[in-house]
């Protein structure tokens, strides 16, 4: 599945959306809890139960950027009956890209342990993640770090095949310090490890920042191959900031467009 923006703004919002569904504003508070390397926040409604749950990682080069940011994501997640977690993860240079890997698994591990406690259902997780946490996500869902988890929404990263994005000469800026050792670089893409098993359903959208849909596009049709559910989302009306940025906000096309992956894969 192909989906623009034009086509989403040419459908009714009150099909793909419940009844006030984006009426709530007022920002939630979250719960902190510290899971080993670094801490997260959980959002969850009063009186929740058995929700299905986003575990977001954000973005920032490998190198920056705090679990705090998620704008407009808890509020309207909740507010269509979702519970809501995002995650620091130590930061280069004091770790490499392989310990946050790892930090992220730990972080889904103690959210998968521990949501239902919140109202959240441990079988219905999908992992997300914009940028270098999109990357994340997406490396740690198709190695199998991310057990049980329902689906991938996987927000604009050119990093799905390190040695591809070489050739094409995207190894540059933040790509190079992230990934500065070619011998790391089939361990770090998640492509490597798409090797026709069936992967979770997986959305994968992409801005029109250099490289995001011809590196987007490559990793959907190699999923595809393996069997996988996939929906591409061409966000080519967005820059790589505000295509997180608005998600949750009225009318933004992109959240319709995640909402309706959300409910058909864990809703």
């Amino acid at each position: 599945m192909i989906i623009d923006r034009r086509t989403l703004l040419l459908a009714s919002m009150s099909t793909l959306l419940p009844a006030g569904a984006l009426a709530a504003r007022d920002k939630p508070s979250p719960e902190t809890f510290d899971y080993g390397p670094a801490k997260l926040d959980i959002y969850a409604p009063g009186g929740a139960r058995n929700l299905p749950v986003v575990f977001f990682v954000h973005g920032g080069a490998w190198r920056f950027g705090r679990r705090s940011q998620v704008n407009a994501k808890p509020a309207f997640l909740l507010a269509n009956g979702f519970c809501f977690a995002s995650i620091d993860y130590r930061m280069l240079p004091q770790a490499d890209v392989a310990t946050q890997a790892g930090d992220v698994e730990k972080a889904y591990a103690y959210i998968r342990a521990n949501i239902a406690q919140h109202g959240g259902d441990p079988s219905r997780i999908v992992g997300m993640g914009h940028s270098a946490g999109c990357h994340l996500i997406a490396l740690t869902g198709m190695r199998g770090g991310l057990p049980g988890v329902a689906g991938l929404l996987l927000d604009d990263t050119r990093a799905y095949d390190l040695a591809a994005l070489s050739r094409n000469g995207g190894m540059v800026r933040a790509y190079a310090r992230a990934f500065s050792d070619p011998s790391q670089w089939a361990a770090l893409s998640p492509a490597s490890y798409v090797d026709g098993r069936k992967h979770p359903p997986t959305f994968i959208a992409y801005s029109r920042a250099e490289g995001r849909g011809e590196q987007s596009t490559a990793f959907a049709e190699l999923l595809r191959a393996s069997g996988t559910g996939v929906t591409l989302f061409d966000g080519s009306a967005y820059t790589h900031m505000s295509i997180n940025r608005d998600f949750g906000e009225d009318g933004d096309a992109l959240t319709i467009a995640a909402l309706a992956f959300l409910k058909s894969t864990v809703g």
